[in-house]
């Protein structure tokens, strides 16, 4: 763990450094656009963000878990008033199996669809389903489920501050009863202050429940911190965050320790 943080800290400097010639009240105000466009879930704005989590301590002892979510954001214009905005989450795992045994491969598949105002005003809203589909490779990580249910995000962009958070809820409406049906909820606050630069301070912890779990070990419940920046690499520009997290309630299988890195490719609409 203490790798993977000095890792995305000179990430973080690297970016620092990438970018320590911009300058100017032009430059400044675009990289603040940019900042607040890519903290906002429903942007109209293609991007790509790469979510690695490391998670350790607790049930996981001194073994490791590692997640990488895939998260390609493609939004669609339907018309004057209102875009689509479509969220596809494709989990990659690493999961500890005892001894040097690992569990490996791609998790089912998330599908998120928003309907969102083109002009907002200034509350932010996104509405609609989430899809998940048994797309397991690894035997041990199938459901064998189909899950659906309704998704929301809200937020304000108040002065240098970006507040809000996404809720949803899966439960099982077909596939295999043999494994334990899904009804999983998921809400992450999420607060970000923009400071000069690109950088930010940003928390965005993931709370999760698992209605079916026993009494007791339903809830995980994480407190973080972290810091972004917005920075380019050529003309590619890029959101750069580490974060950690350490989880105040959790199963006893769980992991105490999380740390995250997210690399997020931003692809500007140009209108």
């Amino acid at each position: 763990m203490r790798n993977v943080l000095l890792a995305g800290f000179l990430v973080l400097g690297i970016s620092g450094a990438l970018s320590a010639q911009e300058g100017g009240p032009q430059d400044e105000k675009a990289i603040g656009e940019l900042a607040r466009a890519s903290q906002n879930p429903v942007a109209a704005m293609n991007s790509i963000p790469v979510q690695f989590n490391w998670t350790t301590g607790g049930g996981l002892g001194d073994a490791t878990q590692s997640v990488t979510n895939i998260q390609p954001v493609l939004p669609l214009t339907l018309n004057k008033e209102y875009n689509l905005l479509s969220r596809t989450i494709v989990p990659i795992v690493n999961l500890p199996a005892g001894g040097t045994d690992r569990i490996k491969g791609i998790a089912d598949i998330q599908q998120q669809v928003y309907l969102t105002p083109s002009k907002p005003g200034s509350v932010i809203w996104g509405v609609g389903p989430i899809f998940s589909f048994p797309t397991a490779t690894n035997p041990a990580l199938e459901t064998g489920q189909f899950a659906l249910g309704p998704a929301f995000v809200v937020l304000t962009m108040p002065g240098r501050w970006v507040l809000g958070a996404v809720v949803n809820n899966l439960w099982r409406i077909a596939g295999s009863s043999s494994t334990t049906a899904i009804n999983a909820f998921f809400v992450q606050p999420f607060i970000n202050y923009n400071l000069s630069r690109g950088w930010a301070l940003v928390t965005a912890p993931s709370i999760t429940a698992n209605w079916n779990a026993p009494s007791g070990q339903q809830w995980t419940v994480p407190i973080g911190l972290g810091v972004s920046k917005i920075t380019r690499v050529g003309s590619q520009a890029m959101n750069v965050s580490l974060q950690y997290y350490h989880n105040v309630a959790r199963p006893d299988a769980a992991g105490a320790d999380l740390v995250r890195m997210v690399v997020t490719l931003l692809f500007p609409i140009r209108r």
